[in-house]
């Protein structure tokens, strides 16, 4: 009987350590190192294969011209908004772990899908969290095709190889990961060593048949992917749902993709008929009141190959205690911070005394530079009570010189404001567009003492 061997890895780097210790030397994090146990030396059948890689053994050397550039077909999963998501759709071979929050609508969302695919493609879905009986139950409530899609209650990845064998299906679901063990494996399912090595034998198997492989996964409190860090590098797309349980939206982002664009938006509406894509999202996020409020504007974001307009609100009130509060929701608290004291210092504006609370509405995170100068400029609205004109859109990042900085893609930006019936847009100067846009006064502006003239002006 082999020896077993006990190792200590870190769940956010994978350092390996011979003992437990408190903080990972690697990555500086706390409390990571978990206890891995496994079977020394390569054996027989799976546990052997664990050491041919995730894609499997390398058959024959080429130089880099005799590979061929031929492009990988995808196949469209129906819907439009998954499809941005994914690159264009899905690849042969590939491996896609979903992740997101509990309620979300993971399983909700694979399953229209892959009822969807079903029609044309063999399919089997593998539940391991639920009965085949909730399963079915969703599919009945949401009135999907049901009849070519096949099911298996699995948690085994040796018996779930065997009947994949033999099903040979074209797409595999695997909902979720967490509950799936290796039987060589003494620790728990949903440990490090089981996710680990469940994932690996999966998506090796993804590899070598060319079967697309979708995998569902946990998230932990802080939003990341639940499990070892080298789950991620072993699959080719990464995309996590996103939604709070009080919002009807959920958006669908890309964090890693081989086969595409990062960072791509998918927007879906949590209906009574499951998910629903949302084509026009900026539509859903300017719903705005009548009447121009002071301390709201809209902005343009810029979300995979797309942009997209977004509301952001501020409001700023005397503070109520010792500390002025500093709030920030959908975009980043620290930098918030810093754009108040570019605010005081080369725009002449005192808020230290002020709580300054700030909103992205619709629930969209907000990433990106190009929000500073609209973030400012709803600070600067509800600080003098001043309501900014409904057809102006701002976009433009800030520097701490009191610069207006260009961002990327910034004629598209305003493009897009058009076409969404703005005509009036505050930018940095370097984005102007060379021809004028119909219907569009473009104001530029270099500083940000510029910018808060402009302001006054309107």
């Amino acid at each position: 009987m082999a020896k077993a061997k006990t190792a200590f890895v870190c769940t956010e780097c994978g350092a390996d350590y011979s003992k437990w210790q408190g903080q990972c030397t690697a990555c500086q994090a706390w409390n990571t190192i978990s206890e891995v146990r496994g079977v020394a030396g390569p054996g027989k059948g799976a546990r052997s294969a664990r050491f041919e890689g995730y894609a499997g053994s390398l058959s024959e050397v080429k130089s880099l011209d005799e590979v061929s550039l031929a492009e990988q077909a995808r196949i469209s999963t129906g819907m439009q908004e998954f499809d941005r998501v994914l690159g264009g759709g899905l690849v042969e071979g590939s491996a896609v772990l979903m992740g997101g929050h509990p309620g979300a609508g993971k399983s909700t969302l694979l399953l229209q899908a892959v009822c969807q695919l079903a029609e044309q493609h063999p399919a089997l879905y593998v539940t391991g969290e639920e009965s085949l009986q909730q399963v079915a139950m969703r599919a009945k409530r949401l009135g999907l095709p049901t009849k070519d899609l096949k099911m298996l209650s699995e948690t085994s990845v040796e018996r779930l190889m065997q009947v994949a064998e033999m099903e040979k299906p074209r797409i595999l679901v695997i909902d979720s990961i967490q509950v799936m063990h290796v039987a060589d494996i003494e620790s728990a399912p949903g440990s490090v060593s089981q996710v680990r090595e469940s994932a690996a034998f999966l998506t090796r198997f993804a590899k070598q048949t060319g079967t697309i492989l979708l995998l569902v996964g946990h998230v932990t409190k802080d939003g990341s992917l639940a499990g070892p860090k080298v789950l991620e590098h072993m699959i080719d797309c990464s995309i996590l749902l996103e939604g709070s349980s009080d919002s009807r939206y959920r958006t669908l982002r890309g964090i890693k993709n081989r086969f595409g664009a990062v960072n791509e938006l998918g927007v879906f509406a949590m209906l009574e008929q499951g998910l629903k894509e949302v084509k026009n999202p900026s539509a859903i996020f300017l719903n705005r009141g009548e009447e121009a409020a002071p301390g709201s504007v809209v902005m343009v974001v810029w979300e995979g190959t797309r942009p997209m307009l977004v509301e952001i609100q501020a409001l700023v009130d005397m503070a109520q205690g010792s500390y002025p509060r500093r709030v920030a929701v959908g975009t980043d608290q620290n930098r918030l911070a810093m754009l108040l004291a570019v605010l005081h210092r080369h725009g002449d504006m005192h808020v230290a005394d002020q709580d300054v609370f700030v909103n992205v509405v619709a629930g969209v995170k907000v990433n990106e530079t190009s929000a500073d100068l609209a973030l400012l400029s709803a600070v600067v609205s509800s600080f003098r009570n001043r309501a900014l004109p409904q057809d102006l859109v701002i976009f433009g990042e800030v520097g701490l010189s009191g610069e207006i900085r260009p961002v990327p893609n910034g004629q598209e930006r305003i493009y897009e404001a058009a076409k969404h019936g703005f005509t009036r847009a505050l930018v940095p100067k370097a984005n102007v567009p060379r021809k004028p846009v119909e219907g569009m006064k473009v104001i530029p502006v270099t500083k940000l003492s510029d910018a808060l003239s402009a302001l006054e002006e309107l």
